[in-house]
């Protein structure tokens, strides 16, 4: 149990640090100007609000107790790698559901309504992606575009695609390797939500979060046996056209295909690389 005294300093340093930061702390650029939540402005939703009606959300379960995982850490650190090899065999969504919550499953909220506790770290707890999907091949799912609420830990289905694959391909910028994933994801930034505490430094801390998210995902990936690769080329105008985004207040930062995997495929990995040896590099 923690002591009063003690207990009184930690609340005590919260109050402080609510209340700013100094100039000279935040930074040492003699032009900052303060951030938003400095100057006591209304801070911007936790998560984006749904975008479907309630009779297209697909409530996911928290119960991976069903999963076959591989816990052990050393593995997983060491047997993380990129694969864009994929074998088509069906993924089931109890795996989707985990990979959700790997990536930007909530564990819970800061006071009323000041931040989410997520599965990954983020600066000042900001959070401040979005998560679409691309489904082509999750058992229980219809192909098409969906997007995840992470407060209710589920997903929305917002259409379907008239060619999957094709839209796959075009928004990954041609990788045609691609379109023989399972699910890709794709995760816009809503700007305001990281500008609100940190100003014109958001994006900075910005680019740690992204990584800290597919991080997850290659590790959550390695776990259940498939593969990923973070893709970071993107078409933005066809990826705004698909998901229905701005391109402006919001906007694509990271997509990650993820597929089935098998042993065999290693050496096809491999002949991926060949142009190393032919190029003599």
């Amino acid at each position: 149990m923690i002591d009063e005294k003690l207990k009184k300093e930690l609340i005590q340093k919260g109050r402080d640090f609510m209340k700013g930061y100094k100039d000279d702390d935040m930074t040492a650029d003699s032009d900052f100007n303060p951030s938003d939540q400095q100057l006591r402005l209304p801070q911007p939703p936790l998560c984006k609000a749904a975008m479907a009606g309630e009779d297209k959300r697909i409530a996911l379960s928290l119960d991976f107790s069903g999963l076959e995982l591989n816990n052990d850490v050393i593995s997983l650190i060491r047997d993380r790698r990129s694969s864009r090899v994929y074998t088509e065999e069906n993924m089931t969504l109890e795996q989707l559901s985990f990979l959700l919550w790997a990536t930007q499953g909530i564990k819970s909220i800061r006071g009323k309504s000041y931040a989410t506790i997520r599965t990954v770290p983020c600066g000042g707890a900001r959070h401040e992606f979005e998560t679409y999907l691309l489904v082509r091949k999750v058992e229980g799912l219809a192909e098409g575009i969906y997007h995840y609420l992470p407060m209710e830990h589920a997903i929305e289905f917002l259409g379907e695609c008239e060619n999957i694959e094709n839209d796959i391909n075009e928004t990954l910028c041609g990788q045609k390797w691609a379109i023989k994933s399972n699910v890709v994801f794709y995760w816009t930034m809503v700007a305001y939500r990281a500008e609100w505490r940190y100003g014109t430094h958001s994006h900075r801390v910005a680019l740690l979060d992204a990584g800290h998210l597919c991080q997850n995902l290659y590790l959550g990936v390695t776990a259940l046996g498939m593969g990923t690769c973070g893709i970071g080329a993107f078409s933005h105008d066809y990826c705004n056209k698909v998901f229905g985004i701005d391109g402006e207040e919001e906007y694509m930062v990271y997509t990650a295909p993820v597929g089935t995997v098998s042993p065999e495929d290693r050496a096809a990995e491999a002949a991926f690389y060949k142009f190393v040896e032919d190029e003599g590099l």
